[in-house]
């Protein structure tokens, strides 16, 4: 989990997921991150696979929430670990 966020690109997606609105953003309001868009994909794609990121097509857009347990996993693996 914290090795997939240890790339600055992804923990500034993972952020940006993480504090809009109800909880998921559309892939167009995330993508400007300063890289280009396939690399927007790429990194992603690296934070579904570690698990800590759910999506859903709707259309042709991709929406992006955290997935369930995930905030509260960390934080509860940063407390044991102060």
């Amino acid at each position: 989990m914290f090795k997939a966020l240890s790339d600055p690109v992804r923990l500034r997606l993972f952020s940006r997921i993480a504090a809009q609105p109800g909880g998921e953003a559309c892939v167009c309001d995330i993508q400007d991150v300063g890289v280009s868009q396939p690399t927007v994909s790429h990194h992603l794609r690296k934070l579904r696979e570690a698990g800590l990121l759910v999506s859903d097509r709707r259309a042709s857009w991709v929406y992006y929430r955290v997935a369930p347990g995930v905030l509260a996993g960390m934080a509860g693996l940063l407390s044991a670990a102060a």
